[in-house]
């Protein structure tokens, strides 16, 4: 069964870490491009960061310099290890894998950052 499943978040202070992780199960991951999304309350759910199949990372410019994407394609899962958080940060993540015409979303994890 294709699946992917979120882990790792949770509540947190300010500036504060996280490490989100991306298990995928049923895909040939490697084959694959992995995005984290994230989406806040009342909001549309919009791209954080991207991973392509050589490992290289790409981010939304609010986020750089913090948040870090990395892939264990041995493990099958990707992370997104979030430093300095901000409660504008707040928001259900969900990681996404793409390829060709398949596409997959998690069922999302939960941020909170408190002030």
């Amino acid at each position: 069964q294709e699946q992917l499943v979120e882990s790792g978040g949770g509540l947190v202070q300010a500036g504060g870490s996280l490490r989100l992780s991306c298990a995928a199960s049923g895909i040939t991951f490697n084959n694959y491009i992995i995005d984290w999304y994230r989406q806040a309350p009342g909001k549309q759910r919009s791209v954080v960061a991207t991973i392509t199949t050589d490992g290289t990372g790409n981010y939304v410019d609010s986020v750089k310099g913090r948040f870090t994407i990395s892939r264990d394609n041995a493990k099958r899962t990707v992370y997104l290890q979030m430093n300095s958080l901000k409660p504008e940060d707040t928001a259900v993540y969900f990681c996404r894998a793409w390829y060709g015409r398949s596409l997959l979303w998690g069922q999302g994890t939960r941020v909170t950052v408190s002030s």
